[in-house]
């Protein structure tokens, strides 16, 4: 398995936009959290957080083909499993995720998806800009209003109650996982 520096050179290589970068460090956050919390492995969790998007420049932001572009770009440096998550991801591409381990990755990375935008929109409301402001119930109070943060999908984010864990404690845990990635962030 590929390691987290080896993996992180990796992703610069394919992804230029510094948002994209930020966000996939924060996923990768927040997949670890979920690993720790799920007693996975963080290191396995994390890089599928970290690589999730690694094909997204590299296919001109074409949603029929990420995902899967990512399948060549990382074909043997992590488990199969890991693979199909990533491929999965998004379900404009047609992969189907055949096996439970991978769907439970699946769920996951949706939910770690969406809930760092979620979470990333709630800072940048805040008077200082800074994940330190950000409050549960700011945030739970946020992910109800369908006004805020369009672009973040609530249902992805509920996929993490198919793995036993309450909306309330995934957005916890997924918070204080980005605050230890704050300086990286730039929040």
């Amino acid at each position: 398995m590929i390691s987290r520096s080896e993996a992180l050179n990796l992703l610069k290589r394919y992804v230029k936009d510094e948002k994209i970068l930020k966000h996939c460090i924060a996923v990768e956050a927040i997949m670890r959290g979920l690993a720790r919390r799920f007693g996975e492995d963080a290191e396995l969790w994390g890089l599928v957080g970290l690589l999730h998007d690694i094909d997204y420049d590299h296919v001109g932001r074409d949603m029929s083909r990420h995902g899967l572009e990512a399948l060549n770009i990382l074909k043997g440096l992590l488990p199969e499993e890991a693979l199909e998550a990533i491929a999965g991801h998004n379900e404009h591409n047609g992969f189907e995720v055949k096996s439970e381990y991978a769907k439970k990755l699946l769920h996951a990375l949706r939910a770690a998806d969406h809930a760092s935008g979620l979470i990333v929109a709630t800072a940048l409301v805040m008077p200082h800009k800074k994940l330190d402001e950000v409050k549960l119930d700011t945030l739970l109070r946020k992910f109800k209003s369908k006004d805020f943060a369009r672009g973040v999908d609530r249902n992805r984010i509920l996929e993490i109650e198919k793995l036993g864990l309450k909306l309330e404690e995934f957005l916890q845990l997924a918070l204080e996982s980005m605050k230890s990635v704050s300086s990286e962030l730039g929040l």
